[in-house]
């Protein structure tokens, strides 16, 4: 088996992990808040994490080199947590992944004033085409009402592109253990002190799911991180995709859920402008700073490292050894 085709199941078993550990965020969605989700989840984590963080034998200090890019950065991605935790309770799960896969799109947008990034007007039509399909997922104006749960999704998508974004600026500079433990920290302490307010006590056996969900989570970014390291992004990235296939069964099977016409057209615009994209910023005439390709694909919630952080890290171990 070639090297393409094992990173492509590497990748694939990944994002079905990730779909996994996604209805396990539903299903407790539907009795405590993505506060109490994010902060059990965290904790069941942070032990994994730390015994990683704990192989960075080199010299520096945890203060960032860049301490206003890397304070918007970890708010951000608490904010995404918070945000698609909560859309995943309200929203079908395939309508989730639909409004999630806008953030190739949104990546590309902001990479022109925070990278530098010229897009040019193949790669312009192409994100103009992707929020058309995700104005046909949400249908504005529609019977079906754009709630809570949509515009939750929208600015998990959004605060998630703003997260890949800024790491693809500053990463080079900051140590990789600082880009991972900074959102951690925060998102843990910041959901611990909602506890009082939020907190429903929970039976064992939904504590146990937190700890499912840490495990799924680290399943996820291993499979990701192999996929890379034996694969080019431009075989890897385009398999995030396939988690609507994943959504549609789990949605099916655990929720009652179906997959809508205009979610199945909308979801297909998006996912041709996304890999379009993708596949053009492999040219190096067209992008220097691939912002898209360079965002590993999962968005960033705070409870689990990026996957380029974890990257790097392995990359240099490697390279040391």
């Amino acid at each position: 088996m070639n090297s393409t085709l094992r990173g492509a199941l590497f990748s694939l078993a990944a994002f079905g992990f990730y779909a996994t550990h996604d209805v396990v965020v539903k299903l407790l969605g539907e009795t405590y808040s993505s506060f109490q989700i994010i902060f059990f989840s965290g904790l069941m984590g942070f032990p994994l994490v730390t015994l990683m963080l704990m192989g960075d034998r080199r010299d520096g200090t945890l203060i960032p080199r860049h301490p206003w890019w890397t304070a918007l950065r970890t708010v951000a991605a608490m904010v995404t947590g918070v945000m698609g935790f909560f859309a995943f309770s309200k929203l079908p799960l395939a309508q989730c992944y639909a409004i999630f896969f806008a953030m190739p799109l949104l990546i590309t947008l902001m990479a022109i004033p925070m990278l530098g990034e010229k897009v040019g007007l193949r790669r312009g039509v192409a994100v103009i085409v992707g929020l058309i399909g995700v104005i046909i997922v949400l249908r504005p104006g529609s019977g079906d009402a754009l709630g809570i749960g949509h515009l939750a999704a929208l600015g998990a998508a959004i605060t998630g592109a703003l997260t890949s974004v800024i790491v693809r600026k500053i990463g080079s500079d900051e140590r990789s253990v600082v880009l991972m433990l900074y959102p951690m920290v925060l998102s843990f302490f910041v959901m611990g002190l909602t506890m009082p307010f939020v907190y429903v006590p929970m039976p064992i056996e939904h504590l146990a799911l937190t700890a499912v969900m840490a495990f799924l989570g680290m399943l996820g970014a291993l499979g990701i991180i192999a996929a890379y390291r034996i694969a080019p992004a431009v075989i890897v990235a385009p398999m995030q995709y396939s988690q609507i296939i994943w959504a549609a069964l789990y949605g099916w099977l655990f929720f009652d859920e179906g997959v809508d016409f205009y979610t199945w057209v909308g979801t297909a615009v998006i996912i041709a402008s996304g890999i379009y994209i993708v596949l053009r910023e492999q040219a190096p005439s067209v992008s220097q700073n691939r912002p898209v390709t360079e965002s590993r694909t999962r968005f960033d919630y705070g409870t689990m490292p990026r996957i380029s952080s974890w990257l790097k890290r392995f990359d240099r171990s490697a390279d040391e050894g």
